[in-house]
C-alpha cells in the first residue's frame, strides 16, 4: 500500500484537478509567504514555492506524500500575482490586451518519511486577444476571478479572451498539471488505476 497524499493547498482549484485522479487525498493549508527574492525569476519563484509549500507540512504529515504547487504569470518580466479585486484585474487584462503572458506552474512531490522529492514545472503561454474596456468589464463582472493570477479562468468564461495557449498540459494553466502530477505519483509507487 503506498502513502497517504497530502495536497498542500487550500485552493478548491487545485483540489478539483488532484480530484480527477481519482487518488484519496487530504487537501492542507500551507500558508507562507509568496514574496519573491529580490531579482528572482518567474520560474525559480514558483518552484520554490512549490518545494516550500510541500515541505511546510512534513513535519506535521512525517510520512507521507505531500504535493506543493504554485503558478506564477510574467509578462515582460513583470509577475502578475492574484488581483484581489476589481480595479487589480481590469488593470492586468489591460496590460495582458494583445500580449502573451507566460504561466509556470511547479509541482513538488516530497516523501515526507525518506525526504526524497522531485520539482518541475509546466510552462504555458496564453496569447490574449486585444480587449476593449467593454469586454473586460463585462468579463469580470460575469467571472469575478480575482483570486486567480492573470485576472482569469481558463477552465470558463475566460478561454474567450485568447488567441491562443501554448502548452504540454492544459491543466498547468488551470493551477496544478495533472499529466506531471500523475508521473510523480507513478515514480513514488503510486497506481493509477
Amino acid at each position: 500500500m503506498s502513502k497517504e497524499i497530502i495536497l498542500a493547498s487550500s485552493s478548491p482549484y487545485r483540489r478539483a484537478l488532484l480530484e480527477r485522479l481519482g487518488v484519496p487525498f487530504t487537501a492542507v493549508a500551507s500558508d507562507m509567504s509568496e514574496t519573491p527574492l529580490p531579482g528572482e525569476p518567474a520560474r525559480s519563484l514558483a518552484e520554490r514555492l512549490a518545494v516550500c509549500k510541500a515541505g511546510a507540512l512534513s513535519e506535521d504529515y512525517g510520512d507521507h506524500l505531500i504535493i506543493g504547487s504554485d503558478q506564477v504569470a510574467v509578462i515582460d518580466k513583470q509577475i502578475l500575482g492574484k488581483p484581489g479585486n476589481f480595479d487589480n484585474a481590469k488593470a492586468q487584462l489591460e496590460l495582458c490586451s494583445g500580449q502573451t503572458v507566460t504561466f509556470y506552474t511547479s509541482v513538488a512531490l516530497l516523501d515526507s518519511g525518506t525526504g526524497q522529492y522531485l520539482c518541475t514545472s509546466d510552462v504555458t503561454k496564453v496569447h490574449f486577444r486585444p480587449l476593449s474596456e467593454r469586454e473586460i468589464t463585462s468579463y469580470l463582472h460575469r467571472e469575478t476571478p480575482y483570486d486567480c493570477a492573470g485576472s482569469f479562468k481558463a477552465e470558463g468564461l475566460g478561454i474567450a479572451l485568447f488567441r491562443g495557449i501554448e502548452n504540454l498540459d492544459p491543466t498547468g494553466i488551470q493551477g496544478l498539471p495533472l499529466i506531471i502530477v500523475a508521473k510523480m505519483l507513478r515514480k513514488f509507487g503510486v497506481e493509477l488505476f
